[in-house]
């Protein structure tokens, strides 16, 4: 019944905060737990009560600062000039810029968003098609999810409560795979279109772009370093990362006016107000479906299906990609991370941090498929084409998270090794 209460908010047209909030209610009442009503206030407020989440306003600022500071545009120029005259060389380049705008943005909608307004007008200018263009641009935007830092981390980390330095660690390395991985495909993806070469770059104009890009990259070493090095937590990094990126701004590319911050503000509060309330919400779910003992249920029912962590992994891995097609990952990972988590690790002995990094990657993946599909839609809308022709050119790209997923899932040393090094 509570299923149905919630299918149809949703087919109402319910803000998903709302949803929650009402299928909490809908199912204290099915129980006769009316009790349970005088702990609302308490419980929804208390989800908010998280150090971790005050990452989450900052890095959203920190990309706010970033799109109108001029330091994505350096960047590009950066990979570009490194790259030399390589066939698809400007696609090579599209995806690494997209990897350094992985390191300091962590959304995907954001990345596609910024990234299109970027990369899509010169490949187009330097002989690309145009539909491809745009298909590299948003694949690329995959790749936020698990290179630090990561809004889906930051979200799994407080609803999971494991530490987000962490969550950022474990990320690391299938973030390098992923990327390998979709180099592979570009090379595949040339020799079938034809890419043109990239332009051989003189001594001088390589050392040119260094220097001019040397401040914008400053940014993800800032947040990485003193991350990994136990200098700063991912809050703190986060602070003085969107310092960093406001001073060069302001007064390295002077591409920022003083008049810019209060509406960054305004764009950071508007969208770090939706995030949080849905967090709140999630938290007021959570409680009512572990005082109603569905994580045990769940549990039960899926040790009747297998007893082998790599299926319940596998089995996982489609339900996330059937999920992430029908909604976004943040109500996505509120929905499946308090009911399946306990599962994976008690159940299962599955490492916590191996689970959040399918769950992101997973969820995603979903952000670029239809019918919800939001990045696929942004990707489609910026580059000017139809989504049906998208979605089938990010099809290879597709694939190779497929392939990457199942090896996160057979080998949980890809997202637990490095974590275990660096202890």
């Amino acid at each position: 019944m509570a299923g149905a209460a919630f299918l149809a908010f949703l087919a109402a047209g319910v803000p998903i905060a709302f949803a929650l909030i009402a299928l909490a209610i809908v199912m204290i009442l099915v129980s006769g737990q009316s009790v349970l009503f005088l702990s609302f206030p308490q419980i929804f407020f208390g989800g908010l009560e998280n150090y971790g989440l005050l990452a989450l306003p900052l890095f959203i600022l920190l990309g706010e600062f970033m799109s109108s500071g001029g330091i994505g545009r350096r960047l590009m120029a950066l990979a570009l000039a490194m790259l030399g005259p390589v066939r698809g060389g400007l696609a090579y380049v599209n995806l690494v810029a997209n990897m350094m705008m992985a390191s300091i943005l962590g959304s995907t909608v954001a990345q596609i968003t910024i990234m299109s307004r970027i990369a899509v007008p010169e490949m187009e200018r330097t002989g690309y098609p145009r539909d491809v263009s745009v298909a590299i641009t948003a694949a690329g935007g995959m790749l936020a999810p698990i290179i630090p830092p990561s809004m889906l981390f930051i979200i799994f980390g407080v609803i999971a409560q494991l530490p987000i330095g962490d969550l950022f660690i474990a990320g690391i390395v299938p973030g390098v795979i992923l990327f390998a991985a979709f180099l592979v495909v570009i090379w595949l993806l040339g020799r079938k279109h034809g890419f043109p070469k990239s332009e051989k770059v003189a001594v001088a104009d390589r050392i040119r772009a260094v220097g001019r890009a040397l401040p914008a990259a400053l940014i993800p070493v800032v947040i990485i370093g003193t991350i990994l090095g136990g200098i700063a937590t991912p809050t703190e990094a986060a602070a003085i990362a969107t310092l960093i990126a406001a001073f060069i701004g302001l007064f390295v590319y002077r591409e920022m006016e003083l008049s810019d911050i209060w509406p960054a503000f305004m764009r950071a509060a508007a969208s770090s107000a939706v995030v949080l309330f849905l967090i709140a919400a999630a938290g007021l779910f959570s409680w009512v479906i572990t005082f109603a003992n569905i994580p045990a249920l769940v549990s039960a029912w899926v040790q009747g299906l297998t007893s082998s962590p790599i299926l319940f992994l596998l089995l996982i891995n489609l339900m996330l990609l059937f999920l992430g097609m029908i909604t976004d990952p943040i109500p996505a990972i509120i929905l499946v991370v308090p009911v399946f988590l306990p599962v994976a690790t008690g159940v299962y002995g599955i490492d916590p941090f191996q689970f959040g990094v399918i769950v992101c990657l997973n969820l995603t993946a979903g952000l670029l498929t239809p019918p919800v599909g939001t990045g696929l839609f942004t990707a489609a809308l910026m580059g000017k084409v139809r989504a049906e022709r998208l979605a089938l050119l990010i099809m290879p790209f597709f694939l190779s998270v497929a392939l990457v997923l199942v090896a996160l899932t057979i080998f949980p040393d890809l997202s637990t090794g490095l974590g275990r090094i660096l202890q």
